[in-house]
């Protein structure tokens, strides 16, 4: 099987700018941003630079069921940075790039199961088993012996940010709509619907934010991530497919791990790094590369 090299490309720079992501909020919401003045930048920043886009396209979601609308609308843009980036709060960078986009391939499998009734193949099937028991030596491992306090609260939002996006995954597959058009869709509705309560929580002042800070996550927030990184994504699910490039979703746990090992000091321990690996090799095997050879 050859995979188009545009889908290639457009997946494994979504990794990337995924990892950034997990080290960059991690950082914020451990120091001086909260989870919802993050979240705000994120809407606000890519709301703002994509006006001129939601002129052009259209923000309404024609032809979607009520759940694909509100996947679309709300999902991408609000709904899961929200649930990842509360969950940095309380545990390492390292964690979640196994336990959010590391898990991507298995809750994608599932949920195309359930949804359109495709199943994994054999090699498929195995590499989504490794990357499983990666995770859960990750994850159940640190919650046994972590020195974090809290760090089973960020694990379970990272499980459950990562099939709720396995779920957006599968739906904008069936939508039809373009990567830009869902990304203006998703910003629109996002920012339109969520940034009101979050203007209004309280949690929202900045106070001892720099404006070198403020800048930086805004460009990181509502640049690189809100737009760059899902249309990047969104493009790499019409080359490759959802199920393929939620499998390179898996080589964000390495990246993670060295930058936050790096940036943030996290401790790297033999079981985390062998779980690392372990879905690292997970993610060859439920790619697909290995279906059509004897």
């Amino acid at each position: 099987m050859t995979l188009p090299l545009k889908g290639l490309f457009a997946a494994l720079a979504t990794v990337t700018i995924w990892a950034v992501f997990l080290v960059g909020t991690r950082f914020a919401v451990s120091t001086n941003f909260t989870v919802e003045e993050v979240l705000l930048l994120r809407l606000g920043t890519g709301f703002l630079i994509t006006i001129p886009l939601m002129l052009k396209l259209g923000v309404v979601p024609y032809g979607q069921s009520v759940t694909g609308a509100i996947m679309l609308g709300l999902g991408a843009s609000a709904l899961f940075p929200y649930i990842i980036s509360m969950g940095l709060f309380f545990a390492p960078a390292s964690d979640a790039g196994v336990l959010a986009p590391g898990m991507l391939p298995f809750w994608t499998a599932i949920v195309m199961v359930f949804m359109t009734g495709e199943r994994p193949s054999r090699p498929r099937y195995i590499g989504l088993i490794v990357i499983f028991i990666g995770a859960l030596m990750v994850g159940l491992w640190q919650v046994i012996h972590s020195s974090v306090d809290g760090a089973w609260r960020g694990h379970i939002l990272f499980l459950s940010g990562s099939f709720l996006w396995a779920i957006y995954a599968v739906y904008f597959k069936q939508s039809g709509f373009t990567p830009l058009h869902g990304l203006v869709i998703g910003l629109f509705w996002g920012t339109l619907a969520v940034a009101p309560f979050l203007a209004l929580s309280g949690n929202v002042s900045f106070v001892g934010v720099s404006l070198h800070d403020f800048l930086v996550m805004a460009v990181l927030q509502g640049i690189l991530i809100a737009v760059l990184a899902l249309v990047l994504y969104s493009i790499a699910v019409r080359q490759l497919g959802a199920a393929q490039t939620a499998a390179f979703g898996a080589l964000t746990p390495v990246l993670a791990l060295i930058g936050g090992a790096l940036f943030l000091g996290e401790t790297v321990t033999l079981i985390k790094l062998t779980g690392v690996i372990l879905v690292a090799a997970g993610v060859v095997l439920a790619s697909g590369l290995f279906d059509r050879r004897a």
